[in-house]
């Protein structure tokens, strides 16, 4: 069975934003594992290359890398170019780059939001836009956006990245929509906190804010997950492969929640 997959995910190249390290790098592990060709796409080259060659090592596939902010939307298309002159058009996009900053609503201004919804909401629709039309053609292809729980529910002090997140959500509804005839299936993956440098972050800033042991920190982050613990990248991972998948062709325009029981139906 493995190898009857390895042949089926073979004809494949998946993108991964934010591919250089945490989920991403988990994301485009996965993907590997299954056989696909594999792009890395993030700000830090050092970092996209570090991991390209562990995969390369690891699961023997082919593997691109380009620097981008997809914040920018010329540089997300140069990015793109070049690695599909490398490895083809893409069939599979997972958009996972983000950002997540936090602040009481009354101290964010116009910089702030723009950063956050530049690189969590128009990174994604800048990237889907680019690849889009060659799925189209080719009457196949997997778009899956890496929301949160924060996408489906609020929070104090992240109002800019729920927002975003929600915004994603929405994204994701619509365009499922939009293509439901194409053979272009278009999902989010929402996971909980977690165990990734983004989340350290956020334990570091809650320390520094509050005057909290890391340990207490932690704790309040795991207390919304009724598990009691923070998800990890692989757990994320398996899930976005299972979207990608051929048996997944009939869920489209879902939200798959990552989160230890913390968000119910």
């Amino acid at each position: 069975m493995e190898m009857n997959t390895k042949a089926r995910f073979a004809r494949h190249h998946a993108v991964v934003t934010g591919g250089g390290r945490g989920i991403g790098a988990a994301i485009a592990e996965a993907l590997a594992h299954l056989g696909a060709s594999v792009s890395l796409i993030g700000r830090n080259a050092e970092v996209l290359q570090v991991t390209a060659t562990r995969i390369i090592k690891e699961h023997g596939v082919k593997v691109a890398t380009a620097s981008a902010d997809v914040a920018d939307e010329a540089a997300v298309r140069k990015a793109l170019v070049t690695v599909t002159g490398v490895l083809g058009a893409p069939t599979i996009l997972v958009n996972n780059a983000g950002v997540a900053m936090s602040a009481p609503f009354l101290k964010t201004d116009a910089v702030f939001w723009r950063k956050v919804l530049d690189v969590d909401l128009m990174g994604a629709v800048y990237c889907t836009q680019a690849v889009l039309p060659a799925m189209v053609e080719s009457k196949w292809g997997r778009i899956i956006n890496i929301a949160s729980t924060a996408g489906v529910k609020g929070s104090a002090y992240i109002t800019t990245y729920c927002a975003a997140k929600h915004g994603m959500i929405g994204l994701t509804r619509a365009l499922a929509i939009e293509t439901a005839r194409t053979g272009v299936t278009v999902n989010a993956v929402c996971p909980g906190y977690t165990d990734t440098d983004m989340t350290a972050q956020s334990i570091a800033n809650i320390v520094k804010k509050t005057g909290r042991s890391r340990e207490e920190a932690i704790a309040s982050l795991v207390a919304q997950n009724p598990q009691g613990r923070l998800i990890q990248p692989a757990e994320v991972a398996d899930a976005v492969a299972w979207l990608c998948g051929d048996n997944a062709k009939s869920v489209t325009g879902q939200s798959v929640i990552i989160a230890g029981g913390e968000i119910a139906p």
